[in-house]
């Protein structure tokens, strides 16, 4: 049995409807011999908290497969060694004014831990910026065949004319455009994401 580790985008969770879709996709449509199962963790608001949490789970759950959209992305890009496709990668959100900025704001999705609301500090924005100064070190020659990279055409949150040129520049020729937005919308995950998954051969054997 495969296993798939998903990472939500900013203000969201792992309950958020990808997820759901993934899980219905991947679990209960698809035959025995080619089931996946789903791991979609809530990701803390700090990235000095979240990374290395999420760095120990995926050491831990050992994935085939790791799936990162938007903030997702991002991070998934940093886990070094697991194959993984990063899709529409924010690689600055600290630059994303309307985005990330002090003050309170609310999870678009239920979260595990109950909290509808969240606090965004100086410190918080400080800590961002801080790793996405280093968020390309450590990318070997083993590992540029590893990470995917997934950029739509129409997003107009992170442009793919901004940030797919810096992808390829660590992943030469691991990157493609695709029909779609910055949110991935059931169409996508249906019609792009998933024969991607198949392409690579994550689900074969």
């Amino acid at each position: 049995m495969k296993k798939i580790l998903y990472l939500h985008g900013f203000a969201s969770s792992g309950a958020s409807g990808t997820v759901g879709l993934l899980r219905r996709e991947l679990w209960e449509k698809a035959p025995p011999d080619r089931r996946a199962t789903i791991v979609a963790p809530d990701i803390p608001l700090d990235p000095l908290v979240a990374f290395p949490m999420l760095e120990a789970l995926a050491y831990d759950e050992m994935p085939d497969l790791i799936i990162g959209t938007s903030m997702g992305g991002w991070y998934a890009q940093m886990l070094h060694g697991f194959t993984r496709i990063c899709v529409n990668p924010s690689f600055w959100l600290s630059k994303k004014y309307d985005i990330l900025f002090v003050g309170r704001h609310k999870w678009m999705n239920r979260r595990k831990d109950g909290e509808t609301e969240f606090h965004v500090t100086k410190e918080t924005i400080a800590h961002y910026q801080e790793m996405e100064a280093h968020q390309f070190d450590g990318v070997t020659d083993d590992d540029r065949t590893l990470c995917h990279g997934l950029f739509g055409d129409k997003d107009d949150t992170v442009l793919a004319s901004e940030t797919r040129p810096v992808f390829e520049r660590y992943y030469p020729g691991m990157s493609r455009v695709f029909p779609g937005g910055h949110r991935l919308s059931d169409h996508v995950v249906t019609h792009t994401l998933l024969p991607f998954i198949r392409e690579i051969g994550v689900l074969d054997g």
